[in-house]
């Protein structure tokens, strides 16, 4: 395989993989050259053309036009099972995949197809392989985000793994001296206010400095507390 175009019914590309070294220019000729002659192409004509020297291969699925490029001497049938292929394997892993999940997660496409994918030629040929490596790949994403940030483990977590299972994840990572300084903090924050209350005119302390003092305790006890209770 030479290459592989993913474009929409308008013409917008939405992925594209190169397997043989082209200048952006040339990459650029061929797309737009190839999707104008696909898409002006009638619905229920071939899906295999001879362009320049080598065959082209297509596919519509709903509004997405899958096409490959292969040599001269390659099967277009094997060709026409690896676009299906890769399409399952989407579908699979996004759910009834459809455009947008392509558009804003790029990544994961592109991710699927280089596991399916290597050099051109299919590397892995079972489903069921192909998507547990990508499994894999997203808990160690999810677990390098979650030691860095626990926001960001929660906001980039994939759509296989449950809002629960991250939280118990995210509060497992917790240290429990930090679980523990957050209790003695919001014990002594009532008693810290009577003391103060009982306090403060025996020493001729003014008000505003202890009604200052005591926001600033508990606005900070409080953010603490909600930052690390997600």
């Amino acid at each position: 395989m030479q290459f592989m175009l993913l474009f929409s019914r308008q013409g917008k590309l939405r992925l594209q993989k190169w397997y043989v070294p082209l200048s952006d220019k040339e990459r650029k000729k061929i797309s737009r050259d190839l999707v104008q002659t696909i898409l002006a192409r009638k619905p229920k004509m071939c899906s295999f053309l001879e362009w320049r020297d080598l065959k082209i291969v297509y596919k519509r699925y709903a509004s997405l036009y899958f096409c490959c490029a292969v040599e001269d001497q390659d099967n277009e049938l094997i060709t026409l099972e690896i676009i299906h292929r890769y399409v399952e394997l989407l579908d699979k892993y996004f759910g009834s995949v459809c455009e947008l999940d392509i558009i804003f997660n790029f990544e994961k496409a592109y991710f699927i197809l280089d596991e399916f994918l290597l050099g051109g030629e299919a590397q892995e040929t079972s489903k069921k392989n192909v998507l547990k490596a990508i499994e894999q790949a997203d808990l160690l994403q999810e677990s390098i985000l979650g030691f860095l940030h626990p926001a960001a483990h929660l906001a980039a977590a994939p759509a296989s793994l449950s809002r629960l299972h991250l939280l118990t994840v995210v509060r497992e990572r917790h240290h429990p001296i930090h679980t523990i300084f957050r209790a003695v903090l919001l014990h002594l924050y009532p008693v810290c206010c009577l003391l103060c209350f009982f306090t403060f005119p025996v020493y001729n302390v003014p008000h505003n400095n202890v009604a200052t003092a005591l926001n600033i305790l508990g606005t900070f006890i409080c953010r603490n507390f909600q930052k690390r209770s997600i």
